[in-house]
């Protein structure tokens, strides 16, 4: 009886049958296709290009090189309308803050108006009243009001102002979601002064 019937006779399940060989090329083939294509394209393995946060960031802030930078991430750790190269956020504002590493999707960009008139500037206000922010449309043209306090009436502090965009209400926020308005440069420092110091809401016109 030669060496490999003993074996056969001795440990009968423990030899590779024919089937069990072939399964084995098989996956060692399909390793090496896949070893392969990783070496072929090296970027999937490592993720897809994605623009983070540099810093932590205001809103309406305009973005600058030095506001972002380029990571490579995996597809999963990337959230829907995320932005892919830098040129997509450069002089763009900032519809709401972002913290410092955190990706930028196109809701977090402000729409800013193609025609936009010299000598005007776009300053963010916390609108105090909720339900008006919710009117709110991009384009709208309304008048920035100051809430009445002990040392002041209301106050009309601008007429005029177009709304840029509306940004997301956050949790924490005491009042309602940020609003960019364009407005004359010189209405928008009082308006972005007052602002800090008075509750601030619009009318619509």
């Amino acid at each position: 009886m030669d060496i490999l019937a003993k074996l056969r006779t001795l440990h009968p399940n423990r030899l590779p049958t024919r089937r069990t060989r072939l399964i084995r090329r098989w996956l060692a083939a399909g390793l090496l296709v896949l070893g392969g294509l990783s070496l072929v394209h090296p970027g999937s393995a490592r993720g897809a290009p994605t623009v983070l946060a540099a810093h932590d960031l205001p809103p309406g802030a305009t973005l600058r090189a030095a506001d972002v930078r380029l990571a490579d991430l995996p597809d999963e750790a990337r959230p829907t309308g995320v932005l892919s190269t830098l040129d997509a956020v450069d002089g763009h504002l900032l519809a709401s803050a972002v913290r410092a590493g955190e990706p930028l999707t196109d809701v977090r960009l402000a729409t800013v108006p193609d025609r936009v008139d010299p000598g005007t500037a776009t300053v963010p206000v916390r609108l105090a009243d909720v339900a008006v922010a919710e009117l709110l449309r991009p384009g709208q043209r309304v008048d920035v009001v100051a809430a009445p306090d002990p040392a002041a009436p209301a106050t009309v502090l601008a007429g005029g102002a177009t709304v840029v965009t509306i940004g997301h209400r956050e949790p924490s926020a005491p009042k309602g979601p940020l609003v960019l308005l364009r407005l004359p440069e010189a209405a928008a420092t009082t308006v972005a002064a007052i602002s800090l110091e008075r509750p601030v809401t619009v009318t619509l016109r």
